[in-house]
């Protein structure tokens, strides 16, 4: 499996990173460079855990515990300002009107932050600014319909390849997504999302 081919290269790189310190500490040399190579295993240290508490979700079942009116425009403008701080350049649709379900508000915010991330990693130009729109298609207003656009082509379907630590977050993000009765698909270069609303 691709996920854990990965997980083993970090752990590798960490244990490299390690080595190095440990030899810089037994010789009592104070390089330069020292905070960096530590960062740098803390932050790989961090991403292995992630993507080991990731997979242990992705293997439970997925349990919601729903809550009636939770408005989905205000989730999105949350999970959007939150990747924006993070350095991510969401832009969302303002035009969106008050739409509301019955929703498990903390794991649908983890899914659509994920595909938000996920969005931003397969964009088709990293120099420009991803954008979401979401919409309401049907006309008696029974679903909402979540576009994030400009993607590139795959060439495979990111919600269930697990090529990585990010697409096993998009592959959870669909299951999070099925839970509620809705679907996540990869059509014409974008993630297109739908979720049921309530009458």
């Amino acid at each position: 499996m691709q996920i854990v081919h990965d997980l083993k290269n970090q752990l590798n790189g960490l244990k490299l990173y390690a080595t190095f310190l440990r030899r810089r500490i037994e010789k009592g040399e104070r390089p330069g460079d020292e905070q960096e190579t530590i960062g740098k295993l803390i932050n790989g240290l961090d991403r292995a855990a992630d993507d080991l508490s990731t997979i242990v979700k992705y293997g439970q079942p997925v349990e919601l515990k729903k809550q009636p009116g939770i408005e989905l425009d205000k989730v999105l403008r949350g999970v959007c300002a939150s990747v924006n701080e993070a350095g991510l350049p969401i832009v969302l649709d303002s035009s969106l009107d008050s739409i509301q379900g019955d929703f498990d508000l903390f794991k649908l915010t983890d899914a659509l932050k994920w595909l938000c991330t996920g969005a931003m990693k397969h964009k088709q130009n990293q120099d420009e600014a991803g954008e979401i729109f979401v919409t309401t298609k049907s006309s008696d207003g029974s679903k909402a319909v979540i576009e994030w656009s400009g993607l590139r082509e795959l060439d495979h379907d990111p919600f269930r390849s697990f090529a990585g630590s990010d697409e096993i977050k998009l592959a959870l993000a669909a299951r999070i997504i099925e839970a509620h009765g809705g679907s996540a698909k990869f059509m014409d270069k974008k993630f297109v999302v739908e979720l049921p609303l309530s009458g």
